[in-house]
């Protein structure tokens, strides 16, 4: 905040008006001054309030178009200045007045308001969308990375930059760019898990399933790269682990039905035919009719038809 007086001296939120500053008009002082903005050029129509301490109806009157305003019927006291334009951030400071006052001018300037980041950031994510759809990975990349140059601290603009790589399978780049999220908000679940899956995706599986082990799952809002990373386990031969993930997922989600096929899998891969029957009978039983594990649960399930359900 800038408040001027004539002889230039700058004033934060209290400027103090010694013995004589106003004259006194038929008992009363009177405040004037002029409105600029930060370049200097008059502003007309600023709301110029007046508030005396203790009273609660304020004096008010705008500036004119040389950006000048004058307030009259100013009685000794301390009085609370508001100078207010749309479009403008607001400037307040205090006068105090005493019975000796004469004229003198309060100059002010007015700084315009900052634009609101989250228009142009979420208009220019809108207009990304169709180029990740269409697989334009270069072009809405540029995008997001024109964004992040302008705001570099909203590092969430990372994840979008990411989404361009991993769709490019450049899981390195990708990866990198979630670990720039990570050192700012080290705690974000949902940027650890999705660095997990692509990690794992990448080829490197034992940092992926590492996150997955330490995260708590009763924070998790989407399965997937838990059952991304149980998939790999049973790649990897690890089919008990396989379980254990899962059966904690099923905790979580107990009506997501994939869960149970991959289970039935994992079941299946440790040699424990009977429970893994029972999952993909029951995956059969829940799953959506489009369903694309649906094909193969009834394939396996043909093959273990005579298998006994365990007891």
């Amino acid at each position: 905040m800038i408040f001027r007086t004539t002889a230039s001296l700058c004033v934060a939120l209290l400027f103090l008006l010694p013995a004589g500053a106003f004259a006194q008009i038929r008992g009363e002082a009177r405040v004037s001054g002029k409105v600029v903005d930060d370049k200097g050029q008059p502003l007309a129509d600023v709301a110029v309030t007046a508030t005396k301490t203790g009273e609660r109806e304020p004096l008010t009157t705008k500036s004119n178009k040389k950006g000048e305003w004058t307030l009259n019927r100013i009685a000794a006291g301390e009085w609370a200045l508001e100078f207010t334009k749309e479009g403008f951030e607001p400037q307040r400071g205090t006068v105090k007045v005493d019975e000796q006052s004469i004229i003198q001018k309060v100059d002010v300037t007015l700084a315009p308001k900052a634009a609101d980041p989250n228009v142009e950031l979420q208009a220019e994510l809108k207009r990304a969308e169709p180029m990740m759809k269409a697989s334009q990975f270069v072009e809405a990349r540029k995008v997001y990375e024109d964004l992040l140059a302008k705001y570099p601290s909203v590092v969430q603009l990372n994840r979008f930059i990411a989404a361009t790589y991993a769709g490019e399978k450049n899981y390195a780049k990708a990866t990198e760019h979630l670990r720039l999220i990570l050192e700012k908000e080290p705690e974000n679940l949902e940027t650890k898990l999705l660095l997990a899956d692509l990690l794992i995706e990448g080829g490197n599986s034992e940092e992926g399933l590492g996150m997955l082990r330490s995260a708590d799952l009763t924070q998790v809002k989407d399965p997937y790269p838990f059952i991304n990373g149980a998939i790999t386990l049973i790649r990897e031969n690890k089919p008990d682990e396989a379980i254990t993930i899962l059966t904690s997922l099923l905790a979580q989600f107990p009506n997501q039905a994939d869960i149970y096929y991959y289970r039935g899998r994992a079941y299946i891969a440790a040699k424990k035919l009977p429970e893994g029957k029972a999952d993909l009978e029951k995956f059969v039983a829940t799953a959506p009719p489009d369903a694309r594990e649906l094909g193969d649960a009834k394939k396996i399930l043909e093959q273990l038809k005579d298998v006994k359900q365990p007891s």
